[in-house]
């Protein structure tokens, strides 16, 4: 697993101190450096990054201000020489705040953290014991394992999706297409851009809409052949 990266910090020497770290970490990359946040979020609208290191007092834009602008945000580890502020960054989703001079040694330990989520969020388990699941991270620290067989639906809110379970419902930042497609295709279908179903918890079809745990799901006009065949085929079987 490879983690793209960039700094965003106008201060050469703090930034020669973070390239040097991270070309000890093999699973990190480093995609660029920017001495502000205009030129950084220029980058982050084209390429995709994993990790930023972000420093909080910088021109223009200072980094606070800056990760309150981003809607879709890398896994963000803020580096500044003010503790005061770690409050803030947390509340803004920072995974990390690393007061400088950062040591080696602290360094390691935030990006392995980072390093682990990536590692356990989305990542289905198949345990020859227990029955499949995925972890999903539901907060900046959070890690919660759901059971593929108890997803009833998942509905898309834009830049993040609603798991529902008949238990809970389970909010995380991501979007349906990509949540979808972690999905085993055995089971899962997307019956509408705002849907994705599982076949089994079907338990009505009428026209154009299916039910599943007591409320009504339209099928999108573009989805309702596939979705109506497979559907039918399934209950039939």
């Amino acid at each position: 697993m490879i983690l793209k990266v960039i700094v965003v910090d106008d201060e050469p020497l703090a930034v020669n101190v973070i390239k040097n770290y991270i070309l000890r970490v093999k699973e990190l990359q480093l995609e660029g450096t920017f001495s502000n946040a205009m030129d950084a979020s220029t980058f982050l609208r084209d390429n995709p990054v994993d990790i930023m290191f972000l420093d909080i007092n910088m021109p223009y834009l200072n980094g606070l201000e800056f990760l309150s602008t981003l809607h879709q945000k890398p896994f963000v580890i803020m580096t500044t020489a003010h503790e005061e502020h770690a409050l803030k960054s947390f509340e803004l989703e920072a995974i990390d705040y690393l007061v400088k001079p950062i040591s080696l040694p602290r360094f390691f330990k935030s990006v392995d953290r980072v390093i682990g989520l990536k590692q356990g969020v989305n990542k289905i388990v198949n345990d020859k014991d227990e029955k499949p699941s995925i972890f999903v991270k539901v907060d900046k620290k959070k890690l919660q394992k759901i059971f593929l067989d108890e997803i009833m639906v998942i509905e898309s809110l834009k830049d993040y999706i609603r798991i529902i379970t008949p238990t809970a419902k389970y909010i995380i930042h991501k979007t349906l297409s990509s949540f979808t497609d972690e999905l085993p295709g055995d089971n899962f279908i997307r019956i509408h851009r705002s849907y994705t179903i599982a076949v089994d918890k079907v338990s009505v079809v009428e026209g154009n809409s299916v039910e599943i745990g007591g409320i009504r799901y339209t099928i999108g006009r573009s989805y309702l052949n596939d979705a109506k065949s497979r559907i039918l085929k399934d209950l039939n079987e």
